[in-house]
């Protein structure tokens, strides 16, 4: 009998059966084909009986599925490896290609092999985790809690399970080609309707796999219908304030307009419009008055584009041309749309962000966690623009701090669209408008690097290492006129997808991590050093100490690095507010447009959100000298890049010197490979928990001096008629005046966040850490199940990931699991 018989039994609560059928020596082949009659000679008793034909038709039901998705998977993979390997001869003299551009196009090996081996390479992986997962779930049914080890081990299994998900953030405006480059990257042509100057919209889209289902699904999350009373209130505030005014020339104005426009039609202009939170308004989307979500489940990508675009756009040509009334962008926080059988996206999510967040609160919150928490930037623009675009480069400047110190992004990709686009090439061959395209590309490269280095706004978060530009063009990656696929510069872009996915790392660390476990149970079963235990602690109790010091001294060390540089900032801050109130309070703007900016930056806590320009943060600009004085110490302790380690990598160096005393104390071995595993792990788990709380110690100091500042803005917000500019001016003075200490308590209240992180950082790592030693050395004897049989096989799958390093060292093993795929029996096949 096989491990996957023995597994299953198990997993079906059939464990006193397992003898039995060693004794006929069932395998997994000969399972599939029990028939009623051996299965009664098999089970005696009826209970028993009846529980295995009803798994084992649920089994067979789900191998006859799997078979079939397998098979159409292989087929289509094989039929897009072809695609790229080949160019088929057009038949119209629209989409034929010239003769002597034949030779260069018709075969592609490269691009077509590169994919067919990630393809070959995830599947087998994928093989590979499922099943030692499927260990993991028997060992840990096996394990009881009646002794401390056994609840420990089983907490430790269900640890293994990680779900990491990378973000992805592009920016760009509408008509930038976003749309298009997200669909052609992703192999979706109809998924996101492509834009226009005439669309717009502030709704954040995310695009990431299905995992549950085959379907097209979008599920779209709405704001609050509180939040849309607000906005209400606001409307008519300024409708109030400005009623002597001409608004049509307002942008304020327009886009109040556009918003109301858009949910209730024409109908909100007409005086008689009353309640605008009467259900008849939400026919069509009843879940927004009951706080609850739309989903939409579609059959193609193209049905589910459809019903999503009043969700997701704003177009008055489209509501005029396709008959749509009303469309309700202004009401959703969020569209996440699901796509099926995209192996790009199993760990990435990509987001469609707009450029400076929204005045809307809980949209707002939203769009800075999800830009901190980016590990990828885009910023896409056309390459025609490129050079001389502001916009673009505004927006990164104005997100830098958000996802560099305040962030965790580690590489910002500057992606240049509509590549493929050139003047008059009438005259020319395609030869030449292909060397003229390539040129010109490079030429744009060139330039933009030299704009990034000139932005020292910019510089202060990011090296020119972590910045990369593309010139890209969706257009030609599908139709192949003038240049090659990789060419077109799609394929980078997808392998930066490929990268960050980075299911090997995934899988090698879920085997590397059931592998230690499985030692521990193992070596807990064969206690053969009960003489030498107390040596072996003392000697990974003393090695702990020594590195604890380590790790403490360095965070002493950065204590005072940051409050010297703090010191400092409040100094500056003193000597400068009043230079920065009077730059900001006193601008010269036409006509009373200023009143009204100031107006909107006090009633939104300092913040302000123009439709177009630069977002206003005045919150910011005071803290300025604060956040100026830690960027580069902040910068080397929390470094974005994976290759550097916090605290100048003394966690990473951290170790038990686990290989040495394995080396002297061979009989506890399985005990110290399960430590040194405990210690990758907890290791990584810090790493995330620096990531995650270094956002909050850096956005502390702006996050203090709005609150402190808040009071003043309410008072500030009061005033209406008459002299309101002048007293909102004089009010936001005499607070700050009266707050000068609040510099002095943002220092504080940023020191003690990092003090609170160090300490936790100590604590966790020792706590974990005297656990697993405790309980590896100096537990009781106690019942554990035997694991040798499973030890050995993950023992052999940790082996095979171990020596696959680069991609081509396991194409070999990656044929032989679609092999598998197609035989249907993978252990048969497998060794």
């Amino acid at each position: 009998m096989d491990y996957f018989v023995r597994n299953k039994l198990h997993e079906w609560g059939l464990s006193e059966w397992v003898e039995k059928f060693e004794d006929e020596e069932i395998d997994e082949g000969s399972l599939y084909c029990l028939d009623d009659q051996e299965i009664d000679k098999l089970f005696t008793k009826a209970g028993p009986r009846v529980k295995f034909k009803k798994k084992l038709k649920l089994l067979k039901k789900e191998q006859n599925t799997n078979q079939e998705t397998v098979d159409v998977s292989v087929q289509e993979r094989e039929e897009e490896a072809a695609d790229l390997v080949q160019v088929p001869p057009s038949t119209s003299n629209k989409g034929k290609r010239k003769s002597n551009l034949q030779s260069d196009l018709s075969v592609l090996p490269s691009p077509a092999k590169r994919q067919r081996e990630v393809l070959a390479v995830s599947y087998a992986e994928t093989m590979i985790l499922s099943e030692v997962k499927n260990i993991m779930r028997v060992v840990q049914t096996r394990l009881h809690d009646q002794d401390k080890l056994s609840a420990f081990l089983k907490k430790k299994i269900s640890d293994l399970e990680t779900d990491k998900r990378e973000l992805v953030g592009v920016f760009g405006k509408t008509g930038a080609g976003k749309s298009s480059l997200i669909n052609a990257i992703i192999d979706e042509e109809d998924l996101l309707p492509s834009g226009s100057v005439n669309a717009c919209t502030s709704v954040m889209i995310k695009v990431e796999a299905n995992t549950h289902s085959s379907k097209y699904e979008a599920d779209i999350e709405f704001i609050t219908k509180e939040e849309w009373k607000d906005e209400l209130w606001s409307f008519q505030q300024f409708r109030a304030d400005n009623e002597n005014q001409e608004n049509e020339d307002d942008d304020d104005y327009r886009d109040i307009a556009e918003k109301l426009s858009a949910v209730y039609g024409e109908e909100w202009k007409q005086k008689s419009f009353q309640n605008p939170l009467d259900n008849k308004h939400f026919r069509e989307i009843p879940e927004f008055l009951q706080s609850g979500r739309k989903i939409f489940t579609c059959e193609s990508a193209k049905e589910l584009s459809a019903k999503c675009v009043k969700y997701t756009r704003s177009d008055s040509k489209q509501r005029e041309g396709d008959g749509v009334k009303k469309f309700y962008w202004p009401l959703v926080k969020c569209v996440t749309v699901r796509v099926p059988n995209s192996p790009l996206l199993q760990h990435v999510t990509l987001v469609d962000l707009p450029g400076n967040g929204d005045c809307n609160k809980s949209r707002d919150e939203m769009w800075k966690g999800i830009v901190g928490d980016c590990s990828t930037v885009w910023i896409v623009t056309e390459i025609n623009r490129a050079a001389s675009e502001k916009e673009a480069w505004e927006i990164l400047e104005s997100v830098s701090s958000l996802i560099g110190n305040g962030g965790e992004c580690r590489q910002i990709h500057f992606i240049c669209t509509k590549s493929d686009l050139f003047g008059d090439s009438d005259d020319l061959s395609p030869a030449d408008v292909r060397k003229e395209i390539t040129e010109r590309n490079m030429q744009a490269k060139n330039i933009i690097k030299e704009k990034f280095n000139q932005r020292p706004k910019i510089k202060k978060h990011f090296t020119e290492d972590s910045f990369r530009v593309f010139t890209v063009s969706s257009k030609e990656f599908r139709k192949r006129k003038h240049l090659n696929p990789d060419e077109t510069e799609i394929p980078k872009l997808q392998e930066v997808l490929q990268d960050l996915n980075d299911f090997h790392s995934e899988t090698l660390n879920y085997v590397s991590g059931a592998r230690g476990i499985l030692s521990l149970i193992q070596g807990a079963n064969h206690r053969g050093a009960d003489g030498k235990k107390d040596e072996v602690c003392a000697a990974l109790e003393r090695n702990m100490s020594l590195q604890l010091d380590a790790v403490k001294k360095e965070m002493d060390k950065t204590y005072k690095a940051f409050e010297k540089c703090l010191g400092d900032g409040v100094e500056k801050s003193k000597g400068s507010y009043e230079q920065v109130l009077k730059y900001f309070l006193y601008q010269r703007k036409k006509g009373g447009a200023f009143h009204k900016i100031l107006k909107c930056v006090v009633e939104n806590g300092g913040i302000h959100k123009p439709k177009k320009g630069k977002p206003i943060n005045l919150n910011m600009k005071l803290a300025s000298c604060l956040t100026d004085s830690i960027d580069e110490e902040f910068r080397k302790t929390f470094p974005n890049e994976l290759k550097c380690g916090p605290f100048n990598g003394v966690i990473n160096k951290f170790s038990l010197n686990t290989d040495s005393l394995i080396q002297k104390y061979k009989n506890v071995g399985l005990q110290l490979r399960f430590l040194k595993t405990e210690k990758e792990k907890i290791k990584t788990k810090l790493n995330r928990i620096i990531r995650k709380e270094k956002k909050k110690v850096y956005n502390s100091l702006t996050e203090k001096i709005e609150d402190i500042m808040e009071e003043g803005y309410s008072k500030a917000a009061a005033f209406r008629g008459k002299d309101s500019l002048k007293n909102m001016r004089e009010t936001i003075q005499r607070h700050v005046h009266s707050k000068k200490d609040m510099f002095e308590l943002a220092k504080n209240t940023m020191l003690e966040k990092l003090h609170n992180l160090m300490v936790n950082i100590v604590e966790t790592l020792e706590k974990t850490l005297n656990e697993s030693i405790e309980l590896s050395f100096k537990t009781d004897e106690c019942s554990l199940p035997d694991v040798s049989t499973e030890l050995e096989m993950v023992k052999k799958h940790h082996d095979e990931l171990k020596s696959s390093t680069d991609l081509t060292g396991f194409a070999e093993w990656a044929e032989t699991a679609e092999a598998w795929a197609q035989t249907g029996h993978p252990r048969e096949n497998a060794h």
